[in-house]
């Protein structure tokens, strides 16, 4: 089990542009997306936790405004994202 900060670092190095990117799209992309997948394994054990929930709910909409700002700036980033990332079928 990797942690916490070798998980980030290891999904930085994946998605930057550059050796000391940290804060593009596409990495933001990929953090939210990787905490979002933590609370919905939160959630199998914790069904009542509403406070997490909006967290939750905030995150989601947080990526949905990144990846609309993506598709609208880099078409071709944005498909490459969503396909590493695995979010659309």
């Amino acid at each position: 089990m990797t942690t916490v900060k070798g998980r980030k670092q290891e999904i930085m190095s994946d998605f930057r542009k550059h050796e000391s990117d940290t804060g593009s799209a596409e990495v933001q992309i990929a953090l939210i997306s990787e905490r979002m997948n933590g609370l919905t394994e939160h959630f199998k054990k914790h069904k009542k936790d509403h406070h997490s929930r909006r967290g939750l709910l905030m995150l989601v909409n947080k990526r949905r405004k990144l990846l609309k700002y993506l598709s609208q700036t880099d078409h071709a980033k944005y498909t490459e994202t969503i396909k590493k990332l695995g979010l659309r079928k």
